[in-house]
């Protein structure tokens, strides 16, 4: 009985993997964003207060590392994980913690503080006890340097940030780590899509990345919608709240094309995602 169900599940899945296929790009582009808009939908009307999104998103964001630090514990293995990521993670949760303590203190502060706590634990271990496991399998493969994603964080953030009544220098660090966040994301995919085989639990976390993505861009375009006066507080006018939006997205469709093969890899019941050339 189970294995006529398997066959089942299978052909489902093998039928919606043709669809899918079959459609242009264009219809594929229109697909996703009818699906986003009916989740989004979906929260707007389920969801009263919509912060909260914002919250659920850190959260997700720390049970991806959750996964992340069991993978490391059980496997003692870092093989497939960006140490540029972690690092360029680390480096925005810790802008983000300080600007919470100076700007505002909520759970926001709280998660934040979890998070990065784990993602130094991963970071610690990847250069102690797994270093050689890193040296050897990912270091080929990790070409995307730190440097490289934060310089140009940095510049964008001095040239869009807040116009609110806080010190200059701590708008500048904020912007910096809305724009870090958007794209830390980068040098994982590009260890992935060389190795073009990503097994399970590597996967997860990277999956739990565009769900917390999804929910965080959901936060700020329904406040658009609720004409919240606390939108336009935080944000004020001019250039950044453009850039806020566009990192938001950003982060998001940047996470979307490894979201989709997660899912049918997901369906197929398959054991590691395979990733087809030109995903970054």
């Amino acid at each position: 009985m189970g294995s006529y169900e398997d066959a089942k599940r299978k052909a489902h899945v093998m039928k919606f993997k043709k669809y899918i296929k079959s459609l242009s790009k264009p219809q594929k582009i229109g697909l996703i964003l009818a699906l986003c808009s009916f989740v989004l939908l979906v929260l707007y009307l389920v969801i009263d207060n919509h912060d909260t999104l914002f919250i659920m998103a850190e959260f997700v964001h720390f049970i991806g590392i959750a996964i992340l630090a069991y993978k490391l514990l059980r496997e003692k293995s870092c093989l497939g994980l960006s140490m540029q990521t972690q690092e360029l993670t680390a480096i925005f949760l810790g802008i983000r913690l300080y600007c919470s303590f100076m700007m505002e203190y909520d759970w926001h502060t709280i998660l934040d503080f979890l998070t990065l706590m784990a993602t130094l634990w991963v970071l610690s271990t990847m250069k102690g006890s797994l270093k050689h496991n890193y040296e050897t399998h990912n270091r080929p493969l990790d070409t995307i340097m730190t440097w490289q994603v934060l310089v140009p964080c940095v510049v964008m953030a001095v040239i869009a940030h807040p116009q609110t009544s806080h010190a200059v220098v701590n708008r500048v660090l904020w912007a910096t780590c809305v724009y870090l966040e958007a794209v830390s994301v980068l040098p994982q995919l590009r260890v992935m899509q060389s190795a073009k085989v990503v097994e399970r639990w590597t996967a997860n976390y990277v999956f739990s990345l565009g769900v917390a993505r999804f929910l965080s861009c959901a936060h700020w375009i329904l406040q658009i919608f609720d004409g919240q006066s606390y939108l336009k507080t935080a944000l004020t006018t001019g250039l950044w709240p453009v850039m806020v939006l566009v990192s938001e997205i950003v982060q998001t469709f940047i996470l979307a094309d490894f979201c989709y093969f997660y899912v049918l890899s997901f369906a197929d019941g398959g054991k590691v995602v395979r990733l087809p050339a030109g995903l970054v």
